[in-house]
């Protein structure tokens, strides 16, 4: 079951309604997943809600090996949580909601993956 766009964008006018929008999101939804490769470089990233009602979004990070005895770093890990109400605010400061942008799209932004429709 895919949100529309102003499904969430409707539930961001107030504290509750998101609330309970993000909770019957993940409700249906184990976790939001995405990625960005390009043949260098890729970064993966999950959002999850964890039992606190916490936003936890995970975003690894890597080199792609081109050769077979080159040498790549391994790749990084970071967490980030946040509560419900600072992801809306932090969304409603950066005015997504005013963006053609859909749900997904938002927490590969706030993950900081960059877009790959931009690169192409």
């Amino acid at each position: 079951m895919s949100e529309s766009n102003s499904d969430w964008k409707n539930a961001l006018k107030a504290e509750d309604t998101f609330r309970q929008f993000i909770i019957k999101y993940f409700a249906q939804h184990e976790a939001l997943t995405g990625s960005y490769d390009i043949p260098s470089y890729y970064e993966h990233y999950v959002v999850k809600l964890d039992k606190h009602d916490k936003i936890v979004i995970t975003l690894t990070t890597g080199m792609n090996q081109a050769g077979d005895n080159i040498s790549v770093p391994l790749p990084s890990k970071e967490k980030e949580k946040m509560s419900i109400e600072d992801f809306r605010t932090l969304i409603l400061n950066k005015k997504f909601a005013d963006q053609n942008m859909s749900f997904a799209d938002v927490f590969q932004t706030v993950a900081g993956v960059p877009d790959q429709n931009s690169n192409k």
